[in-house]
């Protein structure tokens, strides 16, 4: 044998040991469909099977009855005295039957036994006066039989009672063979119905098919909606959801991109003052210049590292980054710990940082080390931009839901340009300063991450306004 062969058979064991493993949606949802018909026709089965037995034990019963009525006819009254009138050729043709055996027996009151093929046959004795057959089970010589007892209804001068019994072979047979002819039609209707739901499922699911197909077919950079043509409105909805995740992927990966590619730009150029600095330093000869090529690298250094650090609170903050330690905290008195923090930066440009807020605690529910990123951003950024000797305004109000406003007195911005402030590495054009144009889409990041409301307008002391309304306490941002 060829050394491809057992290899070839090993790879289709191991494919069917998986198939074993993995549950079967058409298995399952067949199985689902014929169980209940299986269930139902064994409980129709039960069911034809009594109502069978009930109406051949209800013909025979009745057959019964005649040959006892039939032996009744035979009795006799020969001056008061009972006679049976019973031919020996009468009594082969009522005792015949090439299935089943028949016992009779007539018992006189008075007189007993009259005539009867079966002594033993245990009889009943019927109440006075009794006009009714009477039917009974019983065994004899270890069969069961079946026998009907009636009382002669002919003027004699005795009550005489007959007595007709047989075994139950016909009985079985005929039930036997109803049952037969009930069953087989079903059988058969359950093998069309069961290929029928087997090959309806499979077409079925062929949609599914074709859709696990057209996605293997993909290349891991194919992120294009799927096609919804072929699919029907069950297999739709899974369509729909792959597409909304392909599209929340598409524009994921594009951020991402977008981010890497603004970040190596932003690190590029303090990188390369940083590389032309350390040249520079490594030439000169005057520990003067020497001192100014150092001062201008921990310049850049300071830059770079500033830059780095609000790249990695702008990734933690985005979406994708999926678990955030959001617990209850007190606005007011981290925005009042972080105000004392960020007064010595105003003071050097003689501007007075001032807070307002009632003494009460503003409770929400967020990460704490952000809210800290978010909160020092907006200050600095008022610092940055405020005018010398000028005045900044926080405010916290906790009514009717938190809010926080950071005001300064600086030039301020075009109406045009409230919304672009947000955006990443983007600043106005002409704006002073050395920053990079991360900390307000730092700030943007975490308040949509707090599902917080942010917005910028003119400040009523002249400058920007920076407006944020959280949610109340008790509602959880995730």
């Amino acid at each position: 044998m060829p050394i491809s062969e057992p290899l070839e058979v090993l790879d289709i064991f191991w494919k069917m040991k998986i198939m074993t493993k993995v549950p079967s949606l058409k298995r399952a949802i067949v199985v689902r469909l014929i169980f209940p018909l299986i269930v139902f026709i064994i409980i129709e089965t039960i069911l034809s099977y009594y109502i069978a037995l009930h109406y051949v034990n209800l013909t025979y019963d009745r057959w019964l009855l005649d040959s006892a009525y039939s032996l009744a006819q035979e009795v006799k009254n020969d001056d008061n005295k009972v006679l049976v009138d019973l031919p020996d050729a009468a009594l082969k043709i009522f005792t015949w039957d090439d299935i089943d055996s028949t016992f009779f027996k007539i018992i006189s009151e008075k007189s007993g036994l009259l005539e009867g093929n079966q002594p033993a046959l245990i009889t009943l004795d019927l109440p006075p006066g009794s006009k009714q057959p009477v039917f009974s089970d019983s065994f004899i010589n270890g069969k069961t039989i079946r026998m009907v007892s009636i009382r002669a209804s002919k003027n004699l001068p005795e009550n005489v009672y007959i007595h007709v019994a047989e075994t139950l072979n016909k009985r079985r047979l005929m039930t036997f063979e109803i049952l037969m002819a009930d069953l087989i039609p079903q059988f058969l209707l359950t093998l069309l119905i069961s290929t029928y739901l087997f090959v309806g499922v499979s077409r079925g699911l062929a949609p599914l098919n074709r859709l696990s197909k057209e996605i293997s077919r993909r290349s891991p950079n194919d992120l294009n909606p799927i096609s919804e043509g072929h699919v029907f409105a069950e297999v739709k909805i899974l369509t729909d959801t792959i597409n909304n995740l392909l599209a929340k992927l598409s524009s994921a990966i594009a951020a991402q991109q977008r981010f890497i590619a603004n970040a190596a730009h932003q690190l590029r150029t303090p990188l390369a003052g940083l590389g032309l600095q350390v040249e520079r330093a490594r030439r000169e000869k005057k520990i003067d210049n020497i001192q100014l090529a150092l001062f201008q690298i921990r310049k850049s250094a300071n830059k770079t590292s500033r830059i780095i650090e609000q790249l990695l609170v702008l990734a933690r903050s985005g979406p994708i980054e999926g678990t955030h330690n959001f617990k209850l905290i007190d606005l007011q008195n981290l925005i009042k710990i972080l105000c004392m923090e960020w007064v010595p930066n105003a003071l050097k440009k003689n501007i007075e940082l001032s807070f307002e807020s009632s003494n009460l605690s503003v409770l929400i529910n967020g990460d704490q080390i952000l809210l800290t990123e978010l909160i020092s951003n907006l200050l600095d950024n008022a610092i940055k931009y405020g005018k010398n000797n000028g005045s900044i305004l926080v405010k916290l109000f906790d009514q009717p839901v938190p809010t926080l406003i950071i005001e300064d007195d600086g030039p301020g911005i075009e109406n045009t340009e409230y919304d672009k402030i947000f955006e990443r590495f983007y600043r106005i054009p002409g704006s002073t300063g050395n920053g990079c144009g991360l900390g307000l889409a730092i700030v943007k990041e975490i308040a949509n991450l707090h599902h917080a409301r942010l917005s910028a307008k003119k400040a009523s002391i002249g400058g920007l306004r920076i407006e944020l309304q959280f949610k109340k306490q008790g509602t959880n941002p995730d």
